[in-house]
């Protein structure tokens, strides 16, 4: 399933429009990133937690030479599913 294909779901379980969806949509999209980028956790009760880890700095190699090359240190989003999302994947 991809973006458009949430939005259509949306819009028909709903009964609402796919643009109003789509817009419902992004705005979900937008507030989980806004709270990530502020450093702040989103807990989704049953479905799951969408957090921000710290990836350190490390050695790493040029596949195409070979060369030693320093990653640096970033962020990167988490997501950890809930318990009723588990569950509903697993019947």
């Amino acid at each position: 399933m991809n973006k458009s294909d949430l939005v259509s779901k949306v819009a028909e379980v709903v009964g609402i429009t796919k643009g109003d969806a789509g817009k419902a949509t992004d705005a979900v999209f937008d507030a989980i990133s806004a709270a990530l980028k502020s450093g702040d956790d989103v807990r989704l009760v049953g479905f799951g937690s969408f957090s921000v880890t710290a990836r350190p700095a490390r050695q790493g190699r040029n596949p195409t030479t070979g060369a030693a090359i320093t990653i640096a240190a970033g962020k990167a989003p988490k997501f950890t599913a809930g318990k009723g999302l588990k569950d509903a994947v697993n019947g």
